[in-house]
């Protein structure tokens, strides 16, 4: 069945620019950074922020993308996507690491790549940097920084978008059924 999708800017009164959110992530993400502060972005979405992030702050190699398939609780229902699989090209060991995402929602994922990050190692600190923080958590997980906060309905589902020519950002909102 297909779902509606909607450009964000649409639905109701949630307006959303996905691309002026991300200068105020830049903004927020520039003033986190250390000297040992590795990016990390969760596929797919929060891996499209890293990677821009990583060349825009001028940062040095390419940012690590981490995957929550293999410690979702509910894996038995959805199996492995074809989502990009974890690849961190940067010891974890002692890093301070800054965890990217698109939307920040019940917390689930953010559970499971924490446990996908501490399988290559011991960071010394981790830290979540988000787009949009649209409430309704289920668990104790919060950004360091959302770029905005946002309340949808829980049967909408937000989730960023890249065109693959210019590389430019926005969301889109879907119903879900």
């Amino acid at each position: 069945m297909s779902h509606p999708s909607h450009p964000a800017s649409s639905v109701g009164a949630l307006a959303l620019d996905a691309e002026a959110l991300y200068s105020e992530l830049l903004r927020g993400v520039r003033s986190m950074l250390t000297p040992t502060t590795r990016l990390a972005g969760i596929a797919s979405g929060g891996a499209w922020l890293a990677e821009r992030l990583q060349h825009d702050l001028g940062l040095q190699g390419p940012a690590g993308v981490l995957s929550s398939v293999m410690h979702r609780d509910d894996f038995a229902q959805r199996g492995l996507s074809a989502s990009a699989q974890t690849l961190l090209p940067f010891d974890v060991n002692g890093a301070d690491v800054l965890v990217l995402d698109d939307v920040l929602y019940t917390g689930r994922t953010i559970r499971a790549v924490l446990n996908e990050l501490f399988d290559y190692g011991r960071p010394a600190s981790v830290r979540l940097a988000v787009l949009v923080d649209r409430g309704g958590r289920e668990l104790p997980v919060q950004a360091d920084f959302a770029a905005a906060r946002v309340a949808l309905p829980a049967a909408q589902s937000l989730a960023l978008a890249r065109d693959e020519a210019s590389g430019k950002f926005q969301f889109q909102v879907q119903d879900k059924d």
